[in-house]
């Protein structure tokens, strides 16, 4: 199981709204330790928070959703449903078109629930310290990420670093948060490089057991992965033990088309 802090980080749902959703009885923690007060969650109960998050985004309110969710309705009504709200959107303006697309979305996840395991294989390896320039901040919110990006790039074009393969995202908030987030973006350098009052070079630690699967696709599609290697870390007795990191292999820079992106997923994690 997973502390509340973990499991909302990694699914990218605030703390607080975890807290709400246990007291309206929408997703109620798996256990509750008596002597801590510490909320534990299931990799089991992420397939049902995606689609909380899914129908929320949709419009639907949280007493739908409850009903939806928790009235144990068959795949043929729950579908249903959702065709009823794709009319709706369908009769709205067109920059309510969106919303129809993310409604396919979800009812094809509803029917895929099943096979989510079968697309990604999760191997545990030993990660090598390497040599990588920094940058860390608090920034207003993820999508603001390619500011950092911006900042390092351009001082390693001016320092004429050289350049490894590797390149990541690393998140070190204990939790989800909608903003002010605390983000480092990494490039490995091969030679010696200086620093900067925000360009830090450090020896990225050696991870000895490292969760790992391979993501093919958009960025916006990460949540199958996560749901994925978090239910295969639960299933398998592991406990998380620092931050996550996203090593972008292919990407804009080398890709036109965002279904041929490709990103390692990494969780450091040990035998619980």
């Amino acid at each position: 199981m997973f502390k509340i802090g973990d499991f909302s980080k990694l699914n990218k749902i605030s703390i607080k709204t975890l807290r709400y959703y246990d007291e309206i009885g929408l997703l109620k923690p798996t256990k509750i330790d008596t002597e801590s007060g510490y909320r534990y969650y299931s990799a089991n109960q992420i397939l049902r928070l995606n689609k909380i998050v899914a129908l929320k985004s949709l419009g639907f309110s949280l007493n739908e959703i409850t009903e939806i969710i928790s009235n144990d309705l068959s795949s043929d009504i729950v579908i249903s449903m959702l065709n009823s709200k794709r009319l709706e959107i369908e009769e709205n303006i067109e920059k309510e078109k969106a919303k129809i697309s993310g409604l396919n979305l979800l009812m094809k996840q509803i029917q895929e629930d099943d096979s989510i395991m079968l697309k990604y294989d999760i191997v545990i390896k030993n990660i090598d310290s390497f040599k990588v320039a920094s940058v860390r901040n608090v920034i207003d919110d993820y999508s603001k990420q390619h500011s950092l990006w911006f900042e390092l790039n351009n001082y390693l074009n001016s320092c004429n670093a050289k350049l490894g393969t590797r390149c990541a995202s690393i998140y070190h908030d204990t939790g989800y948060k909608e903003k002010d987030v605390d983000i480092e973006v990494v490039k490995e350098v091969l030679t010696s490089t200086p620093e900067n009052d925000k360009v830090k070079v450090y020896d990225m630690p050696e991870v000895e057991t490292m969760a790992c699967t391979i993501h093919k696709g958009s960025y916006e599609n990460f949540s199958l992965a996560y749901t994925a290697i978090l239910k295969w870390i639960e299933e398998n007795s592991y406990t998380i033990t620092g931050p996550n990191r996203e090593i972008y292999i292919e990407g804009e820079w080398s890709k036109s088309n965002p279904d041929d992106y490709i990103t390692e997923i990494q969780i450091p994690v040990k035998k619980a």
